[in-house]
């Protein structure tokens, strides 16, 4: 008797949750588009699993299965093209009794075109991508400052450019946004959060991306 009373229960709850990620959803849209046309700028909601394609430098974005972007702005920023998206893609792993585990890895991007091309850099939080970057022979490299060095991973085959990206300006930058995880290659600059941001962080971390483009040397961008 107890039984049948717990299963309607259960599937009850289970209706329930997935009608109320159902409302979340709709509403983180919605906001999405509203911050979007406050910017002038264009929304797509629908998932669009290009992006491992379009940008296969990105580290993150060419990781585990079923990848793709969703609730994407596109547009310009203070006159640069920019694009905030959030993204998802799965892991998979096998319990204790041999049953398959799906992992969902949801994450938040804002990504900025440059004019010319630049070669690998990612400055992080320690810890983050440091394993990827090793595989490819990229080791941390140092820097005058040691408050910088012991908070933050940087890693490039150019160590020259390391050094041109992170001059003192960016460093401070850096220290005073230690929440901030930073990969530039090729026409790219990309801050990278984990998990999704509430849409009423977008614009902030627009500015504090077209932040870090401005912080670039001058003779970088004109060479």
């Amino acid at each position: 008797m107890i039984v049948w009373l717990i299963v309607p229960v259960v599937l009850c709850l289970i209706i329930a949750g997935i009608v109320w990620t159902a409302i979340l959803a709709r509403k983180r849209r919605e906001a999405f588009q509203q911050v979007a046309s406050s910017l002038g700028m264009m929304f797509y909601a629908d998932k669009d699993y290009s992006y491992d394609e379009r940008y296969p430098f990105v580290n993150k974005l060419c990781q585990g299965s079923n990848r793709y972007a969703y609730n994407i702005i596109q547009g310009e920023y203070q006159g640069f093209p920019v694009q905030v998206f959030d993204y998802h893609y799965e892991t998979y792993s096998t319990d204790s009794k041999g049953r398959r585990q799906t992992h969902h890895h949801y994450f938040s991007f804002f990504i900025l075109k440059f004019g010319r091309n630049f070669p690998e850099l990612i400055i992080s939080r320690e810890g983050w991508l440091s394993k990827v970057a090793q595989w490819f022979g990229y080791g941390d490299i140092d820097f005058e400052s040691a408050e910088f060095s012991r908070k933050f991973m940087v890693q490039s085959p150019d160590k020259k450019f390391a050094y041109d990206i992170c001059h003192a300006r960016m460093i401070e930058y850096m220290l005073h946004n230690d929440d901030l995880s930073i990969e530039i290659e090729r026409d790219c600059l990309t801050l990278f959060f984990g998990g999704v941001l509430s849409p009423e962080q977008i614009v902030p971390n627009l500015e504090r991306l077209v932040e870090v483009r401005e912080l670039f040397p001058n003779y970088l961008m004109d060479s």
